[in-house]
């Protein structure tokens, strides 16, 4: 075709991760996994990426692909993303811990890099094929969903979870997909037969013609052919097909599938004539009357199927008006509306070759070339010049040596930027950051506090916290948060508790010493402070290099007092943060030493939904630990089997899952009871069997597990 686009050839190295560094770690990988030879003669062969590097980027690129897939597949397809998604857990473990050595690791998981990677070319040609072929080649296809299903559960069958440090709950999540795959294995779902004869019949040309209308709507729907979008979409993956080829003839096979398209395109748009804009343009003839012409797909805008005046190249390799695609980016849209990949940037390249071709068809056929428009949009300005002239005043000031000027001028700043969006932005843009930063350390307090509030109102804006951190802002916020003023204390946890939403900004923060001050404001603060310093602590211990520090710096304690407080004060946020702080060694030691089963075994039977699910997380961290029998002992004596079944039965999903595991390994403690009661002759109280009960609400429940989740879930 004549407007650019991106090889399937190439497509299948170009994962759609949310982070460049998962993007190179999985092109590289792809790679490596189809040439592990040297490169030009006589330069040495690239070192094999990891196989864990390449477990993490398979998993990681699965999580951040759209899931949704318009075609016969779709169950299968959502099935198999969603157990890869699944691994999620696994994958953040062994980055972690990585205990063991190169030569384990490579044996380990080398098999399942080459199974996840197999499967992350299947889901990609469920979502960018051809929904004809997909059909059509239904054996074929099918044979690689059983080839990929079966090397993944090989995969997972052979993994020693002793020799990679995997913890029991990240293994027992890792052995229910297994057992997901080995089911899936032995059964094959294929599309429906009539759907198949359907297609068959019109591709062969086979049928009765009475029935010609009927077979097109049931196949427009079948295959979601019933938006002007998806039969684009369609007959862009057909042209894929072709320049895949590298140019050779395309063959009878893709020109059946494109007359194929082409009967149910004209069903459709006969059906729904408001569907789109017209595929024909008129010229008027030298006598007066109008020759309808056609115009080539290939001059079509995509996304509005008319002629495009200024057509532009996105980073996907995909062909777009401008006009029409900066309206898609500006509502908020990171991906290509074509090939749904995320767009590694914005900038967008006028394609002249595509734009002097349409202006020489035009000529050709007598059509005005189009004219596009002499000037590109401009970004509305964030504030208007007056009040870009008052930002930058106060700025002026912030430089004063008068203290009274200094303060004024921060303390305006500081309700200027709670104003509003464009505020933010302006200020930002005035270069207000750093003079804000030097006076976090002014002597005055209340300056401080104004300072601190200002950054804390700056960084609500996506863009500003990227400037926040980058201009060093961490040691002097920490600094505030253990010297200021209780207000400023207070804001300062709240500004990390902001800055922390950005996942790479929780390592920076928790590096600094942020974390043993925040944990002084949980206990001294007041309850605004207590409140705030609750939510970072949150945040930041989600990495699991802070959990440790937390710890270290007595947090646990303190979350207890707050669970047991009869005022039930921050209850939520101190039992998401026990249930974090549970998955870590320390935490769980700590936790078990401050005798927390009877407070959890209540909160599992008349605690909130979400406290709930939490008390649950951590009695499941406690009973997978070093002294689990002396917690299972005391959650019996609490009589903890009744609210667990009831969690399980009626609790948030989570909770159910957390309440099912809790099950079975109270089940199997109660058992191995009994048979150390029965192995003693003396011994007459019999314990009440439990296995049966239990394993029936896990067979009940595990089928929950299933549902389709937009990223992969945690085991915390």
């Amino acid at each position: 075709p004549l407007f650019t686009t991106l090889p399937l050839a190439a497509a299948a190295a170009s994962p759609l991760p949310s982070s460049p560094s998962a993007a190179t770690r999985l092109t590289r990988s792809l790679a490596m996994a189809g040439d592990r030879g040297g490169g030009e003669e006589g330069e040495p062969p690239e070192a094999p990426v990891p196989a864990a590097e390449r477990v993490a980027a398979a998993v990681e690129a699965v999580a951040a692909a759209p899931g949704e897939y318009r075609n016969a597949y779709r169950r299968q397809l959502l099935a198999l993303s969603r157990r890869i998604r699944l691994l999620g857990p696994f994958v953040e473990e062994l980055r972690e811990r990585r205990g063991a050595s190169k030569e384990v690791e490579e044996r380990a998981l080398g098999p399942l890099a080459a199974a996840l990677e197999g499967a992350l070319g299947l889901l990609r040609l469920g979502r960018e094929g051809s929904r004809i072929s997909l059909v059509l080649e239904r054996d074929s296809v099918m044979k690689k969903f059983q080839g990929v299903i079966s090397q993944l559960e090989q995969a997972l069958c052979d993994i020693p979870y002793n020799e990679l440090d995997i913890s029991d709950e990240v293994r027992e999540q890792v052995e229910l997909v297994h057992t997901q795959l080995k089911r899936a294995k032995e059964r094959i779902d294929m599309p429906d037969d009539e759907f198949y004869n359907d297609l068959r019949s019109l591709y062969d040309k086979n049928y009765d013609p009475s029935a010609e209308l009927a077979i097109l709507e049931r196949l427009s729907e079948k295959l979601h052919l019933m938006t002007i979008t998806d039969l684009t979409q369609e007959s862009l993956a057909l042209h894929e097909m072709v320049a895949s080829g590298g140019g050779q003839d395309p063959g009878e096979h893709v020109e059946k599938m494109s007359m194929l398209l082409k009967k149910i395109k004209d069903f459709v748009q006969t059906q729904n004539p408001d569907i789109g804009p017209p595929m024909v343009s008129r010229v008027l003839e030298s006598n007066g009357d109008q020759r309808p012409i056609t115009i080539p797909d290939e001059f079509r805008c995509p996304i509005s199927l008319e002629l495009m005046k200024d057509p532009v190249i996105v980073s996907t390799g995909q062909t777009y008006e401008r006009a029409c695609i900066e309206k898609w980016i500006t509502s908020g849209h990171p991906t290509c509306p074509t090939t749904q990949q995320k767009m590694s940037t914005t900038a967008l390249t006028p394609n002249y070759v595509l734009r002097s071709l349409i202006a020489q068809w035009c000529e050709a056929n007598g059509m005005e070339p189009p004219k596009r428009s002499t000037e590109p949009n401009k970004p509305t300005p964030a504030c208007s010049s007056s009040e870009r002239a008052n930002i930058d005043a106060l700025l002026s000031k912030l430089c004063s040596p008068d203290t009274e000027e200094q303060r004024s001028a921060a303390a305006e700043l500081r309700l200027l930027a709670k104003r509003n969006a464009n505020n933010r932005i302006c200020i930002a843009e005035a270069g207000a950051i750093p003079l804000l930063l030097s006076l976090l350390s002014s002597s005055d307090l209340r300056t401080q506090e104004h300072a601190v509030t200002a950054l804390l109102n700056l960084s609500i804006h996506e863009d500003n916290k990227a400037s926040i951190i980058s201009s060093g802002a961490v040691p002097s916020i920490v600094h505030v948060l253990k010297n200021g003023s209780m207000e400023a204390r207070e804001n300062a946890a709240a500004t990390l508790f902001s800055l922390s939403v950005i996942d790479e900004y929780k390592v920076t923060i928790g590096g600094t010493g942020a974390i043993p001050a925040l944990v002084v404001l949980l206990g001294e603060g007041s309850q605004r402070g207590k409140k705030d310093a609750a939510a970072a602590l949150f945040n930041l211990c989600i990495y699991q290099g802070n959990k440790g520090r937390a710890i270290r710096a007595g947090l646990v304690p303190l979350i207890m007092g707050l669970v047991t407080n009869p005022t039930g004060a921050l209850m939520d946020e101190a039992m998401a943060i026990l249930s974090i702080l549970s998955s870590h060694p320390e935490g769980k030691a700590a936790i078990g030493a401050a005798e927390p089963v009877p407070v959890l075994v209540e909160m599992i039977g008349s605690g909130t939904p979400r406290n709930r699910e939490n008390a649950a997380a951590v009695m499941l961290h406690l009973c997978s630990g070093e002294h689990h029998l002396v917690h299972l002992a005391r959650a019996q004596e609490c009589g903890i089997m009744v609210p667990l079944r009831e969690l399980a039965l009626n609790g948030t999903e989570r909770g159910k899952r957390k309440a099912v595991q809790l099950l079975e390994r109270m089940s199997r403690f109660l058992v191995q009871q009994q048979e150390e009661q029965e192995s003693q002759p003396q011994a007459s109280a019999q314990v009440p069997p439990q296995a049966t009960t239990e394993q029936v609400l896990e067979n009940d429940i595990t089928e929950q597990l299933d549902s389709p989740a937009s990223q992969y879930p945690m085991v915390v």
